[in-house]
């Protein structure tokens, strides 16, 4: 079947008679064929706007290669109104074929940008959020039955392929910023290749730069490739610097460029959060310093809050004779940038990002250079006059494309989505890098562990319903235990805290010590968000104000909120039981440490010298309590204790266990599986562990010598002891 491409310019609401549906709105008014509603005037003034972008220039190559191929690949660097205009002109096709094979759906690695382009596609077609156009990230969903296009993170379209494997509700399926390389951007990259043959009639658009075109076409064959240029290029100048000496050349740079007396915002590319802060503090101090005659240099920071926000580029933050400079991490590189004003991007040309150890289950900050993608982003945020300094020399950039985030993050999650994906005969994920062999590995044996995988490596029924919640699988794990052990409302409230940003403003503190719990960091998080209800059900008292009196985050409370009603209607909607809330009772303590166990049972410690050295059962490294942590502000009165269950190891930070509460190793050895403690490396507290097993297996063998009164009971159960350890081994 032939379809027609469509373009909103065109008269195409027609009725059989030949007689124009808008006449009765005046011959001069044309409707919007996706609301049925006359175009306002913002409309047509953004439309001259629109067609001004560098992507207008192929988009009848675009239609064309849209309408005769089932994939497309677009490669074009920031700035050129992809992202924007390319879906639009998808709803258009959909639109075109009446919707008969589905709506269009578009990826986005970050959440807020998901958002921007939403905010700003809908003003473009003149159209409502939530309706025409809608969105769908972690904890929020804003679409209706009207929604004909569809933004979404790329890890929320892959958690809706559980219950549509073929994504049929969607007719064309576009992957932005595919060079990126995220894990859940990879994984659909590869499903795709499956998807497209099953589904002729789908339509996939893929959106990169240009050095990771050559894989994509390695993976996916001949497809069309259109190439999108920016309007001019912006002129670049080169640093040799020393990368130790990066921060102070670039604070240097901002005053350099402050003297030029050019009305011009800077836009400045930062290693981390904390050298963010730390600038804004150097320029703020400096301020009252500067040169008379200058504006005043107004520092403005735009990393990701604790609630993914950031302020807004066209907010006017300043006086009128304030210089803006935009303070930014490595995750600010391909946000939506509406910002005119800035023709100066400062580039330090170093990166810090979180690489996942599987030895050790625990993610380290590594400092290294960005890759020339990434510096190609940063190059053309300044417009096509403005100008790059780059604090490193032209050949300092070693690698071309971003590294796969896939080859170094803990991918235990996303072998327990593969699997699922194995039950829906979707048949193999075509990778474009294969994922790190060990990390297979050890996503298989943590998998294996919490008893998601049968004998023959498929799913078991626990990890069908561990891949139904979105979660962690540890956590998954121990919120499934809860049902067991009858403390659902407490684990429910535990997960959702953990899954938020730490709501603790600064370390543990005077403030907090009326909310600390003598059992640990996790029921102390339950006594937060209890505290934090029971004042939200006060109708005269201001929650923002008690959550600053307490040195406690409002909107990582309101978050972990959010988590907790999605989680509890998960378990709803696969009808596990919610137990009522009973927190307080020796009874509920000890079942909440037992649900704990069933998921954690891999990050257990044991204090080695009594001073608050533990060593980690599963790799016998040596670490100290987070500075947030209870147990960390009150050792020196109470003591630390021995053994304790942590949710997370952080080297990073000071070699830390973080969220940390004390367990009994008699729980240890009842929760975990014993194989798995067969498994763990030799050391002093596994013998001591072995020596309450072996006191178990005795007393055990006892009483059943007692009860039977036999030479055949005693060598039952010594054979029985002995074949499971040699099975176990």
């Amino acid at each position: 079947m032939s379809i027609e491409s469509y373009s909103p310019e065109a008269e195409i609401f027609t009725d059989s008679g030949g007689e124009d549906p808008a006449s009765d709105f005046g011959d001069d008014l044309e409707l919007n064929h996706f609301d049925g509603l006359p175009f306002s005037s913002r409309y047509y003034k953004l439309l001259e706007e629109r067609k001004t972008l560098s992507v207008w220039r192929i988009r009848s190559q675009f239609e064309d290669a849209l309408q005769n191929n089932q994939l497309v690949i677009v490669s074009g660097v920031a700035q050129t109104g992809r992202s924007t205009q390319i879906p639009q002109w998808c709803a258009e096709f959909c639109l075109s074929a009446q919707f008969q094979h589905g709506m269009v759906v578009c990826t986005q690695t970050n959440k807020q940008q998901a958002m921007d382009l939403v905010l700003r596609v809908a003003d473009e077609m003149d159209v409502n959020i939530g309706h025409e156009v809608g969105y769908t990230i972690p904890l929020v969903t804003c679409c209706s039955s009207d929604t004909v296009l569809r933004y979404c993170t790329d890890d929320m379209l892959l958690r809706e392929m559980m219950s549509d494997p073929l994504l049929e509700q969607y007719g064309v399926i576009i992957i932005d910023q595919a060079h990126e390389r995220t894990a859940s951007t990879d994984i659909l990259l590869g499903f795709l290749k499956n998807i497209l043959l099953q589904r002729p009639e789908l339509r996939v658009v893929v959106l990169t730069m240009s050095h990771v075109v050559e894989k994509l076409l390695g993976h996916y064959g001949s497809v069309p490739l259109l190439n999108l240029e920016a309007c001019g290029s912006p002129e670049v100048v080169y640093y040799n610097i020393s990368s130790k000496d990066y921060f102070s050349s670039a604070i240097a740079l901002i005053q350099e460029i402050h003297r030029t007396k050019e009305s011009v915002d800077v836009a400045v590319f930062f290693t981390s959060e904390e050298e963010v802060h730390h600038a804004w503090s150097i320029i703020q101090s400096e301020g009252p310093r500067s040169v008379e005659g200058l504006d005043q240099i107004t520092p403005v920071i735009l990393c990701q809050s604790q609630q993914g926000l950031r302020p807004l580029l066209t907010q006017q933050v300043g006086g009128m004779n304030s210089r803006r400079v935009f303070l930014l991490t490595q995750q600010q590189e391909d946000l939506c940038w509406t910002e005119q004003s800035v023709n100066f991007v400062i580039d330090t040309g170093i990166q810090t990002k979180m690489v996942y150890n599987p030895r050790v289950r625990a993610y380290s900050a590594v400092h290294e250079p960005i890759s020339r993608c990434q510096a190609d982003i940063r190059r053309h945020l300044c417009g096509p006059t403005g100008k790059c300094f780059r604090l490193y020399p032209e050949a300092g950039l070693p690698q071309a494309e971003t590294y796969p985030q896939i080859l170094d993050s803990n991918i235990t999650p996303l072998v327990l989505f593969l699997k699922r994906m194995e039950i829906a005969g979707l048949g193999p994920c075509h990778f474009i890098d294969r994922p790190d062999p060990e990390g297979l590995m050890q996503a298989f044996e943590e998998l294996d562990y919490l008893a998601a995988l049968d004998d023959d490596g498929n799913l078991s029924e626990i990890g069908i319903i561990l891949s139904e919640i979105p979660l962690d699988p540890q956590m998954a794990k121990a919120l499934l235990a809860s049902c067991e052990f009858d403390c659902v409302s407490e684990m429910l409230t535990i997960i959702a805290m953990l899954s938020a940003p730490s709501c603790f403003l600064q370390p543990a503190s005077q403030s907090h010590r009326k909310f600390q719990h003598p059992e640990g960091d996790h029921f102390t998080l339950i006594n937060i968000y209890n505290a934090f209800k029971e004042k939200q059900r006060n109708q005269y008292l201001n929650v923002k104000t008690w959550c600053q009196d307490c040195f406690l985050d409002y909107s990582a409370l309101m978050i972990a909120d959010t988590i907790r009603l999605e989680l509890t209607g998960t378990l709803n909607r696969i009808e596990l039981p919610i137990s009522e809330p009973s927190f307080g009772t020796k009874t509920n303590t000890d079942n909440i440490k037992r649900a704990l166990l069933a998921g954690f049972f891999m990050q257990v410690a044991r204090d080695m010298d009594g001073s608050g050295n533990y060593l980690i059962l599963t790799h016998k490294h040596v670490a100290q309590l987070h500075p947030f942590s209870s147990y960390g502000a009150q050792s020196q009165k109470l003591g630390v204790p021995e053994w304790v269950l942590f949710y997370e190891y952080a080297p990073s930070e000071h070699n830390s266990i973080k969220t940390v509460s004390e367990i009994s190793p008699q729980k240890f050895l009842e929760m975990a599986p014993l194989y798995f403690f067969y498994n763990l490396p030799p050391s002093e507290s596994k013998d001591v562990l072995q020596e309450m097993l072996n006191a178990d297996d005795s007393r055990h063998c006892s009483k059943k010598q007692t009860t039977n009164g036999s030479i055949d009971a005693d060598r039952s159960c010594a054979s029985e002891t002995q074949t499971d350890k040699c099975v176990i081994q």
